[in-house]
């Protein structure tokens, strides 16, 4: 089991991580261009993971875009930027957010803190604390700490559906050539598309 820290946000700095990732995600599906952090909060100097997930709100709302990762090398504003362009194209969910979506698009951040590589998932996880990400055969899948919460779904179904999305089977991270990785994150989020922000 190995462990790493990371950064505890404030109220102030998860909305702005939020405000950065809708930014970022306007001006490259408006414009094509990367947005520039510019004068960061102390905070989004910090090297570590996020992610950066896109939800509809038409209809019965679905998964637009998520990208991201639970570890970086690169400056938290920058990374928020890079996971909000990718979730935002084609790569993300099979099609590019169009100018049109932007009004019915919510947009949340996870940041990153404690990665903890297990290799007992299920006694270690704890629901609504952890993340999970899951990396074998040269695939990998994450969802963030408050999935199974809002699904009410017990641990072994968060990891055998988190394989789902990895692309293997279910139950395959019990197997010793997955990797599982836990991490926690603080999670903020849009109540409504462009709307007031708040922490999960």
């Amino acid at each position: 089991m190995s462990q790493g820290q990371g950064v505890d946000l404030s109220y102030e700095d998860g909305a702005r991580a939020v405000e950065l990732a809708r930014e970022s995600v306007d001006s490259y599906v408006r414009h094509g261009q990367r947005e520039q952090p510019g004068s960061m909060r102390e905070a989004f100097y910090e090297r570590t993971g996020a992610f950066v997930r896109l939800e509809s709100t038409r209809g019965r709302g679905s998964l637009r875009g998520c990208a991201g990762g639970y570890h970086s090398d690169d400056q938290l504003g920058h990374v928020i930027v890079d996971a909000a362009i990718e979730a935002a194209s084609e790569d993300s969910c099979g099609s590019e957010v169009s100018p049109s979506e932007l009004p019915n698009l919510t947009v949340s951040v996870c940041t990153v803190k404690n990665v903890l590589l297990t290799d007992d998932p299920l006694a270690d996880l704890e629901l609504g604390t952890h993340g999970v990400a899951i990396d074998g055969g040269g695939e990998g899948g994450w969802m963030y700490p408050t999935v199974p919460v809002e699904n009410d779904w017990s641990a072994r179904e968060y990891l055998d559906r988190t394989c789902r999305k990895a692309k293997l089977s279910p139950g395959a991270w019990q197997n010793d050539d997955v990797i599982v990785t836990l991490f926690e994150g603080q999670v903020f989020r849009e109540r409504k598309a462009d709307g007031s922000i708040e922490e999960v």
